[in-house]
């Protein structure tokens, strides 16, 4: 296996397009036990020139946030949206199936920024959604509402982005967090909208099942 210049065609060709545990209705080009991308670590995929494939896997967080937006499609309907270190695209893609008018999905990794627009390909929104590699921190993007999955898991990220998400707060956007309880969420700042016990790779997360929640930033 080794990371090519055409990030598209190795997602194709080392992931499965498997239903969301969580949110059955979407369909990710995912890593697993089936696949060899599953079982390199992270130095043998440094080797091939490939960085962590975060996008390669349907995130605790996400799958909440995800589940939260179909179940309430009021939430995005006819709005603008950003999906903030989008990863697969899960989130963007169940704000497009839910009637947002646009979403930017956004992710630093070029292998996520591939893999997005598969997956919205592969979701029937490729049409809705823009994946850009734009590092959206301290900006203020044209949108409505925001969405960030599984982003506070180290501290100095988590400063940030907590930072840039309660500015935009401020300035009238909503925000909407999916985390499972990592160690730098801020906690102080969120309400509590929804909580899911949400099904996850033991490899990844430690569980079988996640307790998940969804949180509204109030400031």
């Amino acid at each position: 296996m080794r990371a090519p210049d055409d990030p598209r065609g190795f997602i194709a060709a080392h992931t499965r397009l498997l239903p969301v545990p969580y949110a059955p209705e979407i369909r990710l080009h995912v890593a697993d036990e089936a696949t060899e991308l599953w079982q390199k670590t992270e130095d043998e995929l440094q080797e091939i020139g490939l960085p962590p494939p975060f996008w390669a896997f349907a995130w605790a967080g996400g799958q909440a946030l995800a589940r939260y937006i179909l179940d309430h499609p009021e939430i995005a309907q006819g709005r603008r949206a950003v999906d903030f270190a989008s990863g697969s695209g899960l989130v963007g893609i169940a704000a497009a199936r839910a009637g947002a008018e646009h979403v930017v999905a956004s992710d630093l990794d070029p292998f996520a920024v591939a893999a997005i627009g598969l997956n919205a390909g592969a979701n029937g929104v490729a049409g809705l959604i823009q994946p850009v590699s734009a590092d959206l921190l301290g900006t203020v993007p044209e949108a409505d509402l925001v969405f960030a999955a599984d982003v506070f898991y180290e501290r100095d990220l988590a400063r940030a982005v907590t930072a840039w998400l309660t500015d935009l707060k401020a300035r009238g956007l909503t925000v909407l967090i999916g985390d499972p309880g990592r160690t730098y969420l801020p906690r102080e700042r969120l309400e509590c909208l929804a909580t899911y016990a949400v099904p996850v790779s033991r490899t990844l997360e430690d569980a079988e099942i996640k307790q998940s929640h969804v949180w509204r930033l109030h400031g």
